[in-house]
């Protein structure tokens, strides 16, 4: 039942992310530059969006059973992790090098992607 793993990761995830969206939104609108807010942002959404990827692995997940959606889900979680989490960690800290790492997680988010397309052609076409 590793769908349930992928599911409530995802909502985890996402709650995460409605509650930094809405902290980017009224604590930081004030103390951020425009620049740095755009950054914050930029994590939130890809966060989101990834959040909402997750659930979608759990629901493929449940009726198939794959090492590439398993990996697909574990590509999304590193990527969340690495992507927004560098970023969030660049306008928090002011330390710009952060940016180096973002990439990393946008891989990580890209594999998840080819991971779980590769799994649904697989079953599709056997």
């Amino acid at each position: 039942m590793l769908w349930t793993l992928w599911v409530g990761l995802g909502a985890l995830f996402a709650a995460i992310g409605v509650g930094l969206g809405a902290f980017g939104a009224h604590a930081l609108k004030v103390r951020l530059s425009p620049e740095d807010l755009a950054i914050f942002e930029v994590g939130v959404r890809y966060q989101m969006y990834h959040a909402l990827a997750l659930i979608g692995v759990g629901a493929v997940a449940m009726r198939l059973e794959s090492n590439l959606v398993k990996g697909a889900g574990w590509a999304f979680v590193i990527g969340i992790l690495i992507f927004s989490g560098s970023l969030y960690a660049l306008v928090a800290t002011g330390t710009r090098i952060l940016g180096a790492v973002t990439p990393i997680g946008g891989v990580a988010f890209i594999a998840g992607w080819l991971m779980l397309m590769i799994a649904a052609f697989k079953a599709h076409f056997s």
